[in-house]
């Protein structure tokens, strides 16, 4: 992928949601396959050789589908980066990049590139070294996160994934999923309270003006009559939730990045990569 809009705003956050909604894609694929499996398995009762003729067909259509590449770890350095003497190790830094990584693989089967592997690393990197410079800041700042609030986060979090029905399932995906424990998901999201406080508290209200998700509107309903497309907007008041989500990533992603950049200038960072 590109990199996710709130990259350095929700880099954990961002990971638990795109893991969880793969887990309910899943699960909402896994009826179809059974469909299949059965009507197979009715097929082969009617006939041995048409078992064997579907059998042969499928293993050709399956030669065909191109593999999913597979992440290039080698030469990675046990510590990646150093922050103001605080080192991000390679667990951190593999973690984050595999789940980078495969979500760049499904886009680029998708367009027909190649995953420019380097690339994704650095920008992997830079990511975390963000994402700690900001982290130290709150902390600098004093700004804490209570658990009432973590608990929101979560209940947030499973509330707005149909693949996830509770709280329980929330943690057993992700220790299946990325090998971590409730504790250490806990700790995420307590630092990701922290780092949200400080973005309110750097840069205050983010949220779009409705002046500003009208003049978005405005400027998508003329890009579509300049180029002559017949598919038909939906109401302004159907788009606007969907206008004032996108407008407040986009600022808040602007924040943080000029933060970041703001406390790099001070700060002693050595990237490894």
């Amino acid at each position: 992928m590109t990199l996710n809009k709130k990259w350095l705003l929700s880099l954990s956050l961002a990971l638990f949601i795109a893991l969880l909604t793969a887990c309910g894609n899943d699960e909402g694929s896994g009826g179809d396959s059974n469909n299949e499996e059965a009507q197979q398995e009715e097929s082969s009762e009617n006939s041995e050789s048409s078992q064997e003729g579907e059998g042969s067909s499928q293993e050709g259509e399956n030669s065909e589908q191109p593999q999913m590449p597979e992440p290039d770890l080698e030469g990675v350095p046990e510590v990646v980066a150093t922050v103001n003497g605080e080192e991000i190790p390679k667990e951190e830094f593999t973690r984050t990049y595999e789940s980078q990584f495969q979500q760049a693989a499904m886009q680029s089967q998708m367009s027909g590139q190649e995953v420019d592997q380097e690339q994704l690393k650095k920008q992997t990197a830079e990511g975390l070294v963000g994402q700690e410079l900001l982290v130290q800041e709150a902390n600098d700042r004093g700004l804490e996160a209570t658990e009432e609030e973590v608990n929101e986060r979560i209940t947030e979090v499973v509330e707005s994934n149909q693949g996830v029905e509770s709280k329980e399932q929330f943690f057993s995906t992700i220790e299946e999923q990325q090998g971590m424990s409730e504790e250490e998901v806990r700790s995420q999201l307590q630092t990701q309270v922290k780092v949200d406080k400080l973005l309110a508290e750097e840069n205050g209200d983010l949220e779009p003006t409705e002046e500003e998700i009208k003049q978005a509107y405005d400027d998508a309903k003329a890009q579509q009559e300049e180029s002559g497309s017949e598919q038909q907007l939906p109401s302004y008041e159907e788009a606007k939730p969907t206008l004032k989500q996108q407008l407040t990533q986009q600022k808040e992603s602007q924040a943080y990045q000029a933060l970041v950049e703001k406390l790099r200038e001070d700060a002693d960072v050595t990237v490894n990569l």
